[in-house]
């Protein structure tokens, strides 16, 4: 991600955008195809001075300018018929967005790979771990027993509706910016749609119906698309992270010479891998509120907010491939304690099967009154440190109600997963379909 964008990948891409533009040009005979050998010749990142460029570009206000003169002075001395052709139609504005938009196609296909491998390996986790028993838990508190398989399928499930939305981005978001200085494409007549769609296919980027110089939304729906990714993965980082605690002591990150280590307590195992993805996961949202605020743009070219993106949206994608890339090694080596996860929900004192007892209780007590009688003897259990299965068996009430093995039925969190099994198998025919719908297109393309 840092190549992508990188100050070489930047300039490289607004030179693929002035080749692209001869090309186009010679294509729809608005200029001879002579023009070529000079320009392609000089649309080479690595013959240009990135330090001059960048003092130069702090005068100009912004870093087309100074590229292009360079550009130009470089084919002039190879070919001067070829100079008036290069830029010729276009702004500074349509060089840099279009640009970036191919550092953003780059971008994409970068997270959306990494995307795809936390997805297989979450797949993987979800379907090993579909009956491994554990305390659901609520405002940090034990809950109903819930499955390990259960919990990664909410991860699953999000992390493809991240890949779907990358999908539809691209259509909205990888697209051709040219509308010379007001969006009119004067400088080229009537040919200027045409010269247009010829510089698209070169690009292979679509061609939308009008410049988009001062609508911002594009990448402002990038950056908030790489909140949520974010988002999620800091959701993720932050239960692991959680379930690592001395306490609980259920998952942890996997542990390797040099990882986790404390500079003074040698016992320690740190969750570092979630501390990366939740600083990132703090970083990211005022990112994108900038890219949100930067849409408010004047007239036909915007003073200020368009340049508020060429640092803010980098940023962003760094932050997001550097949480991914954490996250695929924490799921790759994920540690998981089923001994202790089922510990936990015993050192409950069964009251993480409240809820189930009330259920069962309903059928004899109506809704209102099994769900007094719960609390009454949960609050027993809670006060005399006995387990709530010990403390129904001794009210002769409840015994009249159940038999023991009603009572040992009840008070098993097995019998108390509810859907869990057919919710775990909707999540994961539902990736096999989308990693299948991946890899037709793979072939497609």
């Amino acid at each position: 991600m840092r190549e992508v964008f990188s100050d070489r990948s930047t300039l490289q891409g607004m030179l693929d955008f002035e080749l692209a533009l001869a090309r186009a040009l010679v294509a729809t005979g608005q200029a001879p195809a002579g023009i070529l050998p000079a320009i392609e010749q000089a649309c080479k990142a690595d013959a240009y001075d990135v330090a001059a460029i960048a003092r130069d570009a702090a005068l100009a206000g912004n870093l087309a300018i100074p590229l292009l003169k360079d550009l130009t002075s470089r084919v002039e001395r190879t070919n001067k018929d070829a100079a008036p052709f290069v830029h010729f139609g276009a702004t500074s504005q349509d060089a840099i967005d279009t640009g970036r938009v191919l550092q953003i196609r780059d971008a994409l296909q970068l997270d959306d790979d990494t995307l795809a491998q936390i997805a297989d390996r979450l797949a993987a986790l979800t379907q090993e771990h579909a009956a491994t028993e554990l305390a659901g838990r609520t405002w940090l508190q034990q809950a109903s027993p819930i499955t390990l398989g259960l919990k990664l399928a909410g991860y699953l499930d999000a992390i493809e509706r991240h890949r779907a939305r990358l999908a539809e981005l691209r259509s909205r978001v990888l697209v051709l910016q040219f509308g010379g200085s007001v969006g009119t494409l004067a400088v080229l007549g009537t040919s200027g749609r045409q010269i247009a769609a010829a510089l698209a296919k070169e690009l292979n980027l679509a061609l939308p119906p009008i410049s988009w110089h001062s609508h911002r939304d594009r990448p402002a729906e990038t950056a908030a698309t790489l909140g949520l990714i974010v988002g999620t993965i800091g959701k993720i980082a932050r239960d692991i992270s959680l379930l690592s605690q001395t306490e609980v002591a259920e998952a942890f990150e996997p542990s390797a010479l040099g990882r986790g280590g404390s500079s003074t307590m040698p016992h320690k195992r740190n969750p570092v891998g979630s501390a990366v993805i939740l600083a990132a996961a703090t970083r990211v949202p005022p990112l994108v509120a900038t890219m949100l605020a930067a849409t408010v743009q004047e007239h036909e070219r915007g003073l200020g907010g368009w340049h508020v993106e060429w640092e803010t949206l980098p940023e962003i994608f760094l932050l997001a491939s550097g949480a991914l890339y954490h996250l695929s090694v924490i799921l790759d080596g994920l540690v998981v304690d089923k001994n202790k996860m089922a510990a936990n929900l015993a050192e409950g004192n069964g009251l993480a099967l409240t809820e189930a007892f009330t259920l069962a209780l309903s059928k004899h007590e109506g809704r209102d009154g099994a769900r007094k009688i719960a609390e009454a003897l949960a609050r027993v259990a809670v006060e005399s440190g006995q387990s709530l299965r010990d403390v129904v068996l001794k009210d002769p009430q409840m015994m009249k109600y159940f038999t023991v093995a009603d009572i040992d039925h009840i008070f098993n969190p097995k019998h108390f997963n509810g859907s869990a099994d057919s919710i775990v198998a909707a999540v994961l025919a539902a990736h096999a379909s989308a990693q299948a719908t991946s890899k037709s297109g793979e072939r497609k393309s």
